[in-house]
């Protein structure tokens, strides 16, 4: 998988130049596209604003989605017409962002977005009104509002494949840097040099994997060479941004695949650094556990079954959890308390590369408290267990530690076994556990006070 996703693609004519001044005009006989694959509302939108006098076309992923027979999930519109021009010609239309300013069009429940031709940002800030354009010392774009031609918004897209421009009206397609070419060869290749591209916004390392990994492509070795040297640069990038780029990476349904390259291509170390260092110590469990969790994420949602965020955050964390853990308990604190304690070390720490909010970094703790509680099962606790809400959710994740071949004595076959028991029968699960513990010769201290006997379990920790 990962020698084709990292392909460099031989051509008997050698392209090294993907920019085009003028572009290629690809008419209905010679591409497969047809009006009405595309949302009838962003055709309209496109048709109203070429009536009204400016230049408008559907751009993009809903263009490259339907060259490839992919359902797009969304639908683009790119104008000359800037956002108030725009406004004014949409009743329902909207003005969003302040780093990038759009406009979305509201249909009920369907927004088409809209945004105005953006020209190539100047290396030098003199050349420009400082306030509608600025970079950071390392050349990073921290305002994109710079309007321009057709032809420059083009220039300035990150992907060829994603430089096409379908006109529903004249049913062409316009293509500024070979990128129907590249989705006939099955490539992902950035428009002009890619460690400027990079530099500019280190989030397109991060597109290039997403995109590699949903289509299935190769990523050209000239766009590939720059990243790894340049991923650190991504802890430049604000947290609350990367938390949105995390979830399209893995929420995605190409999960696995795109852990994978991120590991290769060491994006995944200024994402999630505890877990990037436990893949160093305990490579084999660490690696397991992510992919296993990942590949099931993948299956649910290809099986439109729903998926948590905190189910997947916790997976990606836990491997750097037990190290942690334990130090704490070897300077004498109890296995639950080391627990709560190192896992919100752990979260804050990593909320400061990705703002995971709070809404799933309470369950992701609940998740983690629950491996160290289900081995507890002796008296009432196991049934207190299953009435918890957050039993579910741990219980899968102590099946998902024993898959990448973590050792708890069978307590995830005892916890499958005790939901599917009768009342007698889990009595019986009960007393058993307790023979095991007589049997195990362990000493332990027996009161015949009306006070509940106090049973320790044998399973493993959630360590």
């Amino acid at each position: 998988m990962l020698k084709k996703l990292f392909q460099s693609f031989r051509s008997p004519l050698r392209r090294t130049q993907h920019k085009r001044s003028t572009p290629e005009v690809l008419n209905s006989s010679q591409h497969s596209l047809q009006r009405a694959q595309f949302s009838r509302y962003a055709v309209n939108i496109v048709e109203r604003l070429q009536n009204a006098g400016y230049q408008a076309y559907l751009v993009g992923g809903c263009v490259r989605d339907m060259l490839l027979n992919i359902t797009p999930k969304d639908f683009d519109v790119a104008t000359s017409a800037t956002p108030e021009q725009v406004k004014a010609e949409f009743r329902n239309a909207r003005i969003i962002g302040r780093r990038f300013k759009l406009v979305h069009i509201h249909f009920g429940r369907e927004i088409i977005e809209v945004a105005t031709f953006r020209a190539n940002h100047p290396q030098n800030e003199d050349d420009e009104d400082s306030n509608q354009s600025s970079r950071n010392e390392s050349g990073r774009i921290l305002r994109d509002n710079v309007y321009g031609t057709l032809e420059e918004d083009a220039q300035r897209r990150d992907f060829t494949i994603n430089a096409l421009y379908y006109d529903p009206v004249s049913e062409r397609i316009l293509d500024y840097a070979n990128g129907v070419h590249d989705i006939r060869n099955n490539l992902i290749r950035l428009i002009g040099d890619p460690r400027q591209r990079y530099q500019e916004d280190p989030v397109r390392m991060l597109r290039a994997v997403r995109f590699a990994a949903k289509l299935n492509f190769g990523i050209e070795k000239h766009t590939a060479a720059p990243i790894r040297e340049l991923a650190p640069m991504l802890r430049e990038i604000p947290s609350a941004r990367l938390f949105e780029e995390v979830l399209k990476l893995f929420l995605s349904g190409y999960a696995a695949d795109t852990f994978e390259m991120l590991v290769d291509l060491q994006l995944f170390d200024p994402l999630f650094p505890a877990s990037a260092e436990a893949l160093e110590y305990n490579p084999t469990y660490t690696h397991t556990l992510i992919s296993e969790a990942l590949v099931n994420t993948d299956l649910r949602i290809k099986q439109n079954k729903p998926v948590t965020p905190a189910f997947l955050f916790a997976a990606l964390l836990w491997p750097a959890l037990p190290a942690r853990v334990l130090r704490l308990q070897e300077r004498g604190m109890p296995p639950i308390p080391a627990m709560q304690e190192a896992a919100h070390e752990l979260i804050a720490e990593q909320c400061q590369r990705i703002a995971i909010p709070k809404r799933f970094t309470m369950p992701i703790r609940e998740i983690w408290d629950m491996q160290e509680r289900l081995p507890r099962r002796s008296g009432k606790r196991a049934d207190q267990l299953l009435d918890n809400p957050r039993f579910r959710a741990g219980y899968d994740f102590l099946l998902l530690r024993e898959s990448a071949g973590e050792q708890t004595d069978g307590l995830g076959e005892w916890w499958t076994d005790y939901q599917d028991a009768n009342d007698a029968e889990r009595r019986d699960m009960i007393r058993d556990l307790s023979g095991k513990e007589d049997a195990s010769g362990a000493p332990r201290k027996r009161r015949r006070s009306s006070g509940a006997k106090r049973k320790r379990s044998s399973g493993a920790s959630g360590e």
